[in-house]
């Protein structure tokens, strides 16, 4: 029974995964796609390619994530694993239905700690607080910050140049800017499916606290978030790419650089697992704010933030009914 759940809690993990690539897709490659940089089906690919690489470049985040809640061993500690990916899994598809860009890091802690609070299991708010919740809520405000200041030294510094030199310039560039989006995405994201796996192997007894992953952990977790990649999230792109604010190449390649830069400060210096979707959709706000602050259309843009607020309650919510649920088949069994 056990080995069972094991089984099945690494594919339900695969599964969010794989959701969180095409649910994130548009992260990497909207503003390019958008600024006709790149055609959505390089996009698509060059994303796929770099999130897999990524998944490869650290372990420091999914160490972060495994550390979210204390799992006992046993079938217990499984069903609670299981039931947090469970709530993640049925936000991701709710907010990617709506074509809403929000966090699926924030779904997935959310649902760990949904899970943990309705098994009364240790929740270590020190590490949700200090790598989760304080990375999560400063990380846009700095690139919102960051992607208008490097707009406007942008915009200084090609005052002169012709446009249609510099918007050419800027989509060859934006291919650099792209992929170094991607490689970060994969960096941040392919790591907290590892932590979530390394939890329910913690669980079973496979591995002991403080062992490095699994090669065919991150393996497997680089291969889902890559084929998710690759799906698309056609829906998300739109809303990325077009809705907030229309992108030239300049504001394309500014709002990737500030998005790929805060993913890779966090990770290796912070070790804390941020969102790639507040990162990315802060940096766009930002660089678009510098045409003038009425051209960012913020309807749009407040429907995104009423996603980001409801996101960990939402998920938390839906894993701890996914426990109840699964704790009660197990009695039934």
């Amino acid at each position: 029974m056990e080995l069972a759940i094991i089984v099945a809690v690494v594919v339900v993990a695969l599964v969010f995964d794989y959701t969180n690539g095409f649910h994130d897709a548009a992260n990497a490659i909207a503003t390019s796609v958008s600024t006709r940089a790149l055609t959505p089906r390089v996009a698509l690919a060059m994303a796929a390619i770099m999130n897999f690489v990524g998944a490869f470049l650290g372990q420091k985040v999914a160490q972060t994530v495994s550390e979210v809640i204390q799992v006992p061993d046993g079938t217990h500690g499984l069903v609670i694993v299981l039931s947090g990916l469970l709530g993640a899994i049925a936000w991701n598809l709710i907010t990617w239905y709506y074509g809403l860009p929000s966090s699926s890091s924030q779904a997935l802690i959310g649902g760990l700690v949904g899970a943990a609070v309705a098994a009364q299991v240790t929740v270590e708010w020190a590490t949700v607080v200090d790598k989760v919740l304080i990375p999560m809520l400063v990380s846009p405000v700095v690139a919102f910050v960051l992607g208008f200041a490097l707009m406007l030294a942008i915009m200084w510094l090609f005052r002169r140049a012709s446009p249609s030199k510099t918007n050419r310039g800027f989509r060859l560039a934006q291919t650099v800017s792209a992929a170094a989006m991607a490689l970060g995405h994969g960096l941040q994201d392919a790591q907290k499916t590892m932590g979530v796996i390394f939890l329910a192997l913690l669980a079973g007894g496979y591995v002991t606290a403080g062992d490095d992953l699994p090669p065919w952990v991150i393996f497997v977790s680089a291969a889902a978030i890559s084929l998710g990649t690759w799906s698309g999230g056609w829906r998300i792109m739109r809303t990325l790419g077009r809705r907030i604010i229309h992108l030239d190449p300049a504001r394309g390649f500014a709002a990737e650089s500030v998005a790929a830069s805060v993913l890779y400060t966090t990770a290796y210096v912070y070790e804390a697992p941020i969102s790639t979707t507040h990162t990315i959709t802060s940096a766009v706000m930002g660089v678009g704010a510098t045409k003038r602050l009425s051209a960012v259309r913020w309807g749009v843009a407040r429907s995104i933030l009423v996603a980001w607020v409801l996101t960990f309650p939402m998920a938390a919510s839906m894993a701890a009914l996914c426990y109840g649920f699964c704790h009660l088949i197990l009695e039934v069994l």
